[in-house]
C-alpha cells in the first residue's frame, strides 16, 4: 500500500467535502434544526398525565382548571369531545354552561380524573359513556402512511429531476416540442399513480395483520390520499425545479421533509403544542393530509367535514405546481 497516494486521496476527498458548502452547511444545520423543533413542540413544565376536554370555560370557572399535570383542551362541540372520551383520547369532558361532566367507565384514567374533579366540584351532573380505546397503531396509521407518501413523493421526484438535469436528459428534451408544464405534469401523474398504488397495497396488507379501526369511508380516504400526494409531489417538483447538484437537492429535500415529520402530527398530537407551532404546521401539506385521513379513520368524518384540509391541499398544490412550472429550468444550476 502506497501511503502517499492514500493520504493524497484522503486529502482530496476532505477538500471536496469542505468546499461543497451546501453539504457542509446541512451537516451542521440539520441536527440543530431537529433539536430546536423537538424542544419547541415539547416545551412546557412537564408532560401532562391526563387530558380533560372543556366546553366554554371562562376565567375563574373552577379551581380544577389550575390543576398541574392535567392538560385542558377546549372544544367547541360537545359531540366531538364525547367521541374523544369514548376513544380514550381524553379522560373527562366538562360542560361548564350546563354544569355537566362525562366519564368513560372503561377508562382507569377517567376514574382517577373524576375523583380529582369532584374534590372541588360536587354540584355537576354526572354522565356516563363507554367506548373501546383506539390503539396507538390505529391512531398513528395515517401518520405513517402519510410519511411514507411524503418521502416517496419528494425524493422520488426530486432526485429523478436532478439526475435528468445532471445527465443532460433535460437538455435533450428541451430540443423537443415538450413544454416545461407538460414535463412537470407528466412527472406528477406518473409518481401519483405509483404512490397511491403503493399506499393501497401497504394498507391492505397491514390491515390483514392489525385489523385497523375504521369509522369513515374508504372512498373519502382515497380522495384525501390523492390530494395529499398531488400536493407533496408538486412540492418535490418545486424544490428540484432548478438544482443540478445531488448533494444540494438531498439537503433541500431533507430540509423540506423533516419539519413536516416533526410538526405535522405524524407521531403525536399537536393539541397541547404552543400556538405558533400550530400556525407553522398549518402551512405544511403533510399536516392536512394526516389530519384529514385521521379524522376519517378515527372520527368517521365526511369530505364536507374536512373541507378545510381539502381546500388547503388544493391551494398548496396549485401554488407549488404553478411555481414549479414557472421556475423550471432544463439545464440551469442553483
Amino acid at each position: 500500500m502506497n501511503f502517499k497516494r492514500f493520504f493524497a486521496v484522503v486529502k482530496a476527498r476532505n477538500i471536496e467535502f469542505f468546499r461543497d458548502r451546501s453539504t457542509l452547511g446541512w451537516n451542521f444545520i440539520f441536527p440543530l434544526l431537529l433539536l430546536v423543533g423537538f424542544s419547541l413542540v415539547f416545551s412546557g413544565d412537564g408532560k401532562s398525565s391526563y387530558k380533560v376536554g372543556v366546553i366554554e370555560s371562562t376565567e375563574g370557572s373552577s379551581a380544577f382548571l389550575e390543576t398541574k399535570f392535567i392538560e385542558f383542551i377546549d372544544y367547541q362541540e360537545i359531540d366531538k369531545a364525547k367521541l374523544k372520551l369514548d376513544q380514550h383520547a381524553i379522560d373527562l369532558v366538562i360542560d361548564y354552561p350546563s354544569a355537566q361532566y362525562w366519564v368513560n367507565e372503561n377508562s382507569p384514567n377517567s376514574y382517577l380524573v373524576e375523583k380529582i374533579f369532584l374534590a372541588s366540584n360536587d354540584e355537576f351532573e354526572r354522565n356516563i359513556t363507554t367506548g373501546k380505546a383506539i390503539r396507538y397503531v390505529d391512531w398513528v396509521l395515517p401518520g405513517i402512511l402519510g410519511m411514507n407518501m411524503m418521502f416517496s413523493c419528494l425524493f422520488g421526484v426530486g432526485y429523478v429531476i436532478v439526475r435528468y438535469r445532471k445527465n443532460s436528459v433535460l437538455k435533450r428534451l428541451k430540443a423537443t416540442p415538450l413544454s416545461a408544464l407538460e414535463f412537470v405534469s407528466a412527472q406528477l401523474i406518473s409518481r401519483m399513480i405509483i404512490v397511491i398504488f403503493t399506499v393501497v397495497v401497504v394498507y391492505a396488507g397491514a390491515n390483514m395483520m392489525f385489523d385497523f379501526y375504521m369509522l369513515g369511508s374508504y372512498l373519502d380516504l382515497i380522495v384525501v390520499g390523492i390530494l395529499g400526494a398531488f400536493s407533496l409531489i408538486s412540492l418535490g417538483l418545486l424544490v428540484a425545479c432548478r438544482s443540478k447538484s445531488e448533494e444540494l437537492i438531498g439537503g433541500l429535500l431533507n430540509l423540506t421533509s423533516w419539519p413536516m415529520m416533526i410538526l405535522s402530527g405524524v407521531w403525536f398530537s399537536l393539541e397541547g403544542a404552543p400556538d405558533f407551532i400550530k400556525v407553522i404546521a398549518d402551512f405544511l401539506p403533510l399536516t392536512h393530509l394526516v389530519s384529514g385521513a385521521r379524522k376519517i379513520i378515527t372520527e368517521g368524518a365526511t369530505l364536507a367535514e374536512i373541507s378545510y384540509h381539502l381546500s388547503m391541499l388544493s391551494i398548496m398544490s396549485v401554488i407549488f405546481i404553478g411555481l414549479g412550472a414557472y421556475l423550471f429550468s432544463w439545464d440551469a444550476e442553483r
